[in-house]
């Protein structure tokens, strides 16, 4: 049997920037090569370090708890499109939440994690913040390109309208929050600082706001990041004490040992089980709290 590679944080580290835009393709694969060895180490743990559509959801697509369906609702400058999925045994009106996608758009396992909140009595909607250029294509390189075309004020105000849409679903109490990962975890930021009317915001090591703008802030807080993350960390002791200066309400939990990504258990390499339950009992618990 072949003795499965060795990752070090090194790799770890390289997968993160080429997924950020600093690296291209073939650079990654030059300073993988470098540090695997070989090229061949190299082609056997790229595809480690990154998410595998394939791997099977927590919830299933067909999972009877479910009931889900493909949506769209009218965005900042033209349709939106999305995933909701509800409880299918559901009595009476549910909380929700807008679940925001890494920076590779609306995949398998974001979709996954709209139904993970179904199961636990929530309204999930997973919007598709590709919809303006076309929506998420099935490449997920192509998709990871597509980002910088977005326009960051239309984004968040799409993000303001997916909000607009639950609150007002005959299936909602009305009570929205939202919950995002990586590039999401920087939107669901920017939207508690853009909307008054979001009830809860719930951020995976994502991109924190600038100070000036955290006065705006009106929703309740709970910022996940991972302790090996340092470019996102970077940001947090600015944004505690902008926070803390301004009043807000907020909770910063930082899981120690884990990486960037480490919710994400399509990825092999970075996925860590212990924290991202963890910080998934605690989300849940969060928006139980703030979204009855």
């Amino acid at each position: 049997m072949r003795e499965k590679p060795t990752i070090t944080q090194a790799m770890i580290n390289a997968y993160d920037e080429y997924t950020h835009l600093t690296l291209d393709r073939r650079r990654f694969m030059d300073r993988l090569t470098k540090l695997a060895g070989s090229s061949a180490a190299a082609a056997v743990i790229a595809p480690m370090l990154a998410a595998n559509s394939a791997k099977a959801a927590m919830v299933a697509a067909d999972d009877q708890r479910v009931s889900a369906s493909e949506v769209t609702f009218a965005g900042a400058s033209g349709e939106m499109s999305g995933y909701l999925a509800l409880p299918a045994d559901a009595a009476g009106d549910l909380p929700a939440v807008i679940v925001i996608h890494e920076n590779r758009g609306l995949n398998d396992h974001i979709r996954d994690v709209a139904r993970r909140l179904a199961t636990e009595g929530f309204a999930g909607l997973a919007v598709d913040f590709l919809s303006p250029l076309g929506g998420t294509p099935a490449d997920e390189e192509q998709a990871r390109a597509m980002f910088g075309d977005l326009d960051g004020a239309q984004t968040v105000a799409n993000a303001a309208a997916a909000r607009e849409f639950l609150a007002s679903h005959d299936a909602t109490n009305g009570k929205v929050g939202a919950v995002g990962f990586c590039w999401g975890g920087g939107l669901v930021n920017s939207l508690a600082v853009a909307d008054p009317g979001l009830n809860a915001a719930v951020a995976y090591y994502g991109r924190q706001p600038e100070a000036g703008e955290v006065s705006f802030i009106e929703a309740p807080l709970l910022l996940h990041y991972a302790g090996l993350d340092d470019r996102i960390n970077a940001g947090i002791d600015a944004y505690r004490a902008a926070l803390e200066e301004n009043g807000k309400d907020f909770t910063i939990h930082v899981y120690d040992g884990v990486n960037h990504a480490f919710n994400n258990d399509t990825s092999e390499a970075r996925y860590d089980k212990a924290a991202a339950d963890l910080a998934w009992d605690r989300t849940l618990a969060f928006f139980r709290e703030n979204l009855a």
